[in-house]
Order: structure tokens, then sequence, then C-alpha cells
């Protein structure tokens, strides 16, 4: 009897097919990565020499993130990006696992109308004035509140920890009510531990989301003081405008030359990417067992 097509062996063409497929991927992905590292560890005369983007290893300086860090404009963003991924991803998995758990019991109080306004946010969203009329109503313009309340939950994201709560065996739940345990002890010793993985994936979307945002930072920061990373990276890397204006005679009176001005942006962009790049490997092992079997599910 022959194997179905898709349990068959792949051919050494299909192999060998798919591995170049694979390295084009990761070249096309990593090389960029590369050329932005590099760029930001290269000094005036590596940065004229290539023209743009550095993409041979030369001369390597880490004046770049030194004048970033003396400057205080991007350690201060920095700082502020961190409270607010940090504060925002608490409070966004507090409230969407609450939501979720009690969406995922069939008796709880009014269970479908709850669920069917979480799903028409899917069809219809509230519009950039509305959003910024209510935020200002509530007198969070010039807030770090603004970044975190308006986005605090996602529907996406509650609907998919939902389906995960419900394809928890009842009968685990439902021994432990017979054993005079409330709700909120099953969710705490039950219901939890066992959904470790869509929770660290569901707060690693949660925190990759406040990490990038910049247009809440826009539309309802106006003190500088408090813009977060990104807006820092928007405003000195896309909009080309250069961090160390008007201190080049400064620094020629002191004895020093500043870093090339390609290098402090891709500096900013670095910095930007670390955090991402280094907690994603930690979590991505739970993407196949939370979010894709929750996402299933529902």
């Amino acid at each position: 009897m022959n194997a179905a097509s898709w349990a068959e062996r792949p051919s050494l063409i299909g192999r060998t097919g798919k591995a170049v497929a694979l390295a084009a991927i990761v070249v096309a992905v990593v090389f960029p990565v590369y050329m932005v590292v590099l760029t930001s560890l290269s000094t005036q005369e590596a940065v004229t020499r290539a023209g743009g983007l550095v993409t041979v290893p030369g001369e390597m300086s880490l004046a770049a993130y030194r004048e970033l860090f003396a400057g205080g404009v991007v350690t201060r963003a920095v700082l502020v990006s961190l409270g607010v991924t940090v504060a925002g991803t608490l409070i966004s998995l507090t409230v969407t696992t609450l939501a979720a758990y009690g969406l995922s019991r069939p008796g709880s109080l009014l269970h479908r109308p709850l669920l069917f306004l979480v799903l028409l946010t899917f069809l219809f969203g509230p519009g950039l004035i509305p959003k910024y009329l209510v935020v200002s109503g509530l007198g969070l313009i010039d807030s770090y509140w603004s970044l975190i309340l308006p986005v605090a939950v996602t529907a996406f994201d509650l609907v998919v920890m939902r389906a995960f709560f419900m394809g928890i065996p009842g009968e685990v739940t439902d021994s432990a009510r017979i054993d005079g345990a409330s709700e909120v002890t099953i969710l705490r010793r039950i219901v939890l531990p066992m959904s470790r993985g869509v929770i660290a994936v569901i707060g690693l979307l949660y925190a990759v989301g406040y990490w990038n945002a910049f247009f809440d930072a826009v539309l309802y920061l106006n003190d500088t003081a408090k813009w977060p990373l990104q807006l820092v990276l928007r405003q000195y890397v896309y909009q080309g405008q250069s961090m160390f204006a008007g201190q080049s005679a400064d620094a020629a009176a002191a004895g020093r030359s500043l870093p090339p001005n390609l290098a402090i942006q891709m500096s900013i962009v670095v910095i930007a990417l670390v955090p991402v790049l280094f907690v994603y490997p930690f979590v991505q092992r739970h993407f196949t067992k939370g979010v894709l079997i929750g996402a299933v599910k529902g």
C-alpha cells in the first residue's frame, strides 16, 4: 500500500531545494542586521569609504554608543520604553487573562453579549479622532498612561487565550469545584500553571507591541522628555535629524571628533532591536503549544 504523498520521504532534489530556500531566507534576514550592526561600530573613514552602510569590516569604534548614552536623550528614552513595556505588559496580561477566563466559562454573567462585543472590534475600529477625544477627555494627554490604557487589551490575544482556556479538560476544574475551590483559586492554582505557554506568547506579543509603538506617542506626548525610544528612532533615523547639531564646534574645541551621523542612527536601531532579539528565543518554543493550538481550537 502506497503512503500518502505528504508522508513520503522527500527526494534529494526536494531536500536540496528546501535547504537553498531556507538559506536564502536566513541571508535575507541576517544580512541587513549585519550591515546595521557593522555600520554602528564603524568610524567616519569606514563609512566614507563604503559610501553608506558598511558591508566589509574596517576600522571599528564604540564612539557612537558612548556618545548616545553620554548625551542622555537615548538613555532616558530607553528607560521610558522599558517602563511602559513592563507596566503595559503586566496590565495587559492581567486584564486579558481575567477576561479570557471569564469568557471561557459558559455559565458566566453576560457571557455571550460580552463575547460579541469583543468580536465586534475585529470588524469596526474606533477611529483616530474618537480615540483621541476619549484620551483627551480622560486627561491622559502628555501622560504615560496614554501609551498603555488605549491598547491594554487586544481582541485577538483575548480570543486566543480564551480558546486555550476552553481546551483545558472540564473534569479538572469540576473536580476542584467539588472540593470547594473558588473560581479565583481554580484560575490561580490550576488554569494558570497549565497555560504557561500561551501566557508567555501573549506576553511577548504585548511586550513587542509596547516596545515598538510610536504613533500613540506622536499623538499624545507633547513633552519631548517623555518620548519613548521608538519616537527618538523616528526623529533621528527616519527624519534624518542630527542628534549632535550645533555640537561640532564644541567637539573640535575640545579636541575630539564626533562619530558619523550614520553610525549614530544605526546605533539607535541596534539599541531598539536588542531587547526583542534577546527575549524572543526564550519564548519561541511556546508558539506551537500556545498560540497556534489556541487559535486552531478557537
